[in-house]
């Protein structure tokens, strides 16, 4: 949006407009059932390995958050995955959701949580266009893209340790280059829950 906005602003103004999204009222009455006590949702999943919080490290997260109901959000084609993250995962109140929901069903009920972990990948962007807390985590891709939150309450977790490799291409590969993926595991735990307190 904000590179969008430098085409027109000489003729407007510098300020661009958050997008948005628009669930239905039979959206928001499908969601509601979920949303009777405090929750998060995760969205593990990228189209690009890259731009994906390995799994290990989101079964971590998931660990140290138990005083949260989890759900776990995606398409269709990553309910095997999350799935495979619910059962690894010593949480006692976890919902696999990817699939069951509709994109706007998603971001409908991302609006009503506690806050949204997300990649840099679509569920970042459903989040801003709802104006839901959301926390985005970068690894081999980088903010200063373009791509960022936007929500009111939004944080941006990436590695602290400076890394000469990173960015190592503007939308995200299916390997690491390097074979070490240090972008993302060295992001830690205690970064992500720092967020919800925010």
């Amino acid at each position: 949006v904000e590179r969008n906005n430098e085409l027109i602003k000489d003729i407007t103004d510098a300020v661009f407009i958050n997008p948005k999204l628009y669930p239905s009222k039979k959206d928001l009455d499908l969601i509601y059932p979920y949303t009777h006590e405090p929750f998060i949702t995760i969205s593990p999943s990228s189209v690009w390995f890259t731009k994906q919080y390995p799994f290990s490290k989101w079964q971590d997260l998931i660990n140290n958050l138990s005083s949260y109901k989890i759900y776990l959000l995606g398409g269709p084609e990553k309910n095997r995955d999350c799935k495979e993250l619910a059962a690894a995962s010593a949480h006692k109140n976890i919902v696999v959701l990817a699939g069951e929901l509709t994109f706007l069903q998603s971001a409908a009920l991302m609006s009503k949580a506690v806050m949204n972990y997300v990649n840099d990948s679509a569920p970042l962007h459903f989040a801003s266009a709802m104006n839901a807390p959301v926390t985005a985590i970068f690894c081999s891709t980088i903010p200063a893209f373009g791509y960022y939150p936007l929500s009111d309450r939004s944080v941006v977790v990436e590695t602290v340790i400076p890394l000469s490799c990173r960015p190592c291409t503007l939308h995200g590969r299916t390997a690491c280059p390097l074979k070490h993926f240090n972008c993302a595991y060295t992001i830690e735990t205690a970064q992500l829950k720092e967020s919800i307190n925010l």
